[in-house]
């Protein structure tokens, strides 16, 4: 059997005690399963966000997606983590990047460094973190995710959620501009992953990023300034990028079940802006969800 659905709504502006109350109540409302936070400059500090949300909410679990390793110290990270596991009675689930955006490093002061550098921070971070959680009996499910090779024989050693975002940094970008990666490509990912997970004795739940969601039945307006921005791009392209849910009802959630099919993707992110126009989706997908899907994806994840 497929492992159930499961979706998390990620809040990504501060608000005062009693909207960002309120906002969690309706992320509850809705049906998500986990409320999440960022980590950039200019947003929410996440582990006071992460405390409130879960004050003003009994079911959700709550989670970090994801921290930046760059502006960490591991042991420091570890009394947050453990503070917060406490404070929402276990309910956290903790994501670990390596950051991309050159900006935020460059304002707080700190180095950003090559690729593989902070990559090599990150598996630094991870494993430190795990030996400090693990000496103080805190039990905490670990999110990782990326593109690379590195990054995903990482997230294969470590992850307990796996995280693809479906987008890659534009060359150049010190602002942390994505640009949405094909489903052929994105397929190739997916099955790299699944060689570096090939010993692992319990599967790790996949996670995926939605950038769009867009319930409509005229989808070429809906896509028109993406068409704009990628005139190499068709529609029919637009439409098969596994981040983008543009469509109908029953188009988005049979794509969605496409997801979890061919990918093994059943833990999807929709960011706040799109929290409500998924809520269909993800209340159908709970009716039924196990319906066959319409039309297969692009991107074997096998080739």
């Amino acid at each position: 059997m497929p492992r159930p659905f499961r979706f998390g709504a990620s809040l990504l502006t501060s608000a005062p005690a009693a909207e960002w109350r309120a906002r969690c109540r309706r992320v509850e409302e809705l049906g998500y399963d986990v409320i999440l936070v960022p980590d950039h400059l200019g947003m929410v500090a996440p582990f006071p966000a992460l405390v409130a949300a879960a004050e003003a909410t009994e079911r959700p679990r709550v989670g970090t997606f994801v921290l930046n390793a760059g502006f960490w110290n591991p042991t420091l990270l570890a009394r947050e983590v453990a503070t917060t596991h406490d404070l929402t009675d276990g309910r956290l689930e903790l994501g670990l990047g390596t950051g991309y955006v050159q900006a935020e490093h460059d304002t707080a002061g700190l180095p950003f460094g090559s690729p593989g550098e902070r990559v090599d921070q990150l598996r630094r971070m991870v494993e430190e973190l795990g030996r400090l959680l693990d000496a103080a009996k805190c039990r905490v499910p670990l999110l990782l995710g990326g593109n690379g090779d590195r990054m995903l024989r990482l997230t294969a050693e470590h992850a307990d959620i796996a995280a693809f975002a479906g987008a890659s940094l534009e060359p150049g970008s010190t602002t942390g501009k994505l640009a949405p990666v094909d489903a052929t490509e994105f397929g190739q990912r997916v099955a790299r992953y699944r060689e570096f997970a090939t010993d692992r004795e319990e599967p790790a739940e996949l996670n995926l990023l939605i950038q769009l969601v867009t319930v409509t039945d005229d989808p070429t307006s809906a896509l028109r300034p993406l068409l704009d921005r990628r005139p190499d791009l068709t529609l029919e392209q637009v439409l098969d990028l596994p981040v983008m849910l543009v469509g109908t009802l029953d188009e988005i959630t049979a794509k969605v079940r496409a997801l979890r099919d061919r990918y093994g993707f059943s833990y999807l992110t929709v960011l706040e802006p799109y929290m409500e126009a998924f809520a269909p989706v993800m209340a159908e997908l709970r009716r039924n969800p196990l319906a066959p899907h319409a039309r297969p994806l692009l991107g074997s994840p096998h080739e």
